[in-house]
């Protein structure tokens, strides 16, 4: 492939790797690429979390930006989340195609001007079910999928939640337990609360992580498990619509 055509990605890895990831998949990173990523791309990583950012002089180079989840609060002032405001603040003038994911979502919402903040119902871990706005504006990266579907199943584990989505903002999914589960603002930003990306064991994993610190209550763990031992996500159409949108010329 000649390298002027090679589409470029980065991740910004707001999370450390956990153990039970690193030794199944070698870390999240791989389990980006393997669920967003596509032969002949490049796909790089920076660990935001640990203050490992791009050049701003390098910005451009990229086609799309991908910001995952994380255990942090997207309305925390650590220098590293201010920082990434700031970049996230760049790229949307850049007009960079930028996909955040559960943290990633709510930063988003919160570096361009809308609100997050502790969800007012709790934790919500397990399957989702999103209902997808019928009269939104013509979004390619759905309509891609034949029949823009009325809803679709996915796996969620946040506490906290965007409130308030900014100026400009389209709200296109939501659910009987969050409000703004999905946004976009014009064809370049697209939050999505829950985790396109996730496979049942690495929740199932991160369930029991919770419960062990003491975040969560074992009936709550339990209630969560039985939710995905008996129902599916729709995870390839979640990431059909994440490559869509991230590839699509919108």
């Amino acid at each position: 492939m000649d390298l002027m055509d090679e589409k470029r990605y980065a991740l910004f890895l707001a999370a450390k790797d956990s153990d039970y990831v690193l030794k199944v998949y070698g870390g999240y990173f791989n389990v980006f690429v393997a669920a967003f990523g596509e032969e002949g791309e490049r796909w790089d990583l920076f660990r935001v979390v640990e203050g490992d950012f791009p050049d701003f002089n390098e910005l451009h180079k990229y086609d799309g930006f991908v910001i995952s989840g994380s255990p942090y609060d997207a309305y925390g002032n650590d220098n590293w989340i201010l920082k990434l405001c700031f970049m996230l603040q760049t790229l949307d003038a850049m007009q960079k195609k930028v996909l955040g994911i559960c943290f990633g979502h709510q930063v988003l919402c919160r570096a361009l001007g809308g609100k997050v903040g502790k969800a007012y119902t709790g934790w919500d871990i397990g399957l989702r079910r999103v209902r997808i706005v019928n009269d939104l504006a013509p979004c390619s990266f759905l309509e891609d999928l034949g029949e823009i579907p009325g809803s679709l199943s996915i796996m969620e584990c946040h506490r906290d939640e965007v409130w308030k989505v900014p100026i400009g903002a389209e709200v296109i999914g939501f659910s009987d337990k969050t409000g703004v589960e999905m946004f976009t603002i014009g064809d370049h930003i697209l939050g999505i609360q829950g985790h396109p990306e996730y496979t049942k064991d690495i929740l199932y994993n991160l369930i029991d992580r919770l419960l062990n610190n003491n975040s969560i209550e074992r009936e709550f763990a339990e209630n969560a498990k039985f939710g995905l031992e008996i129902a599916e996500p729709d995870r390839k159409c979640w990431e059909k619509i994440c490559r869509n949108f991230l590839k699509g010329n919108l």
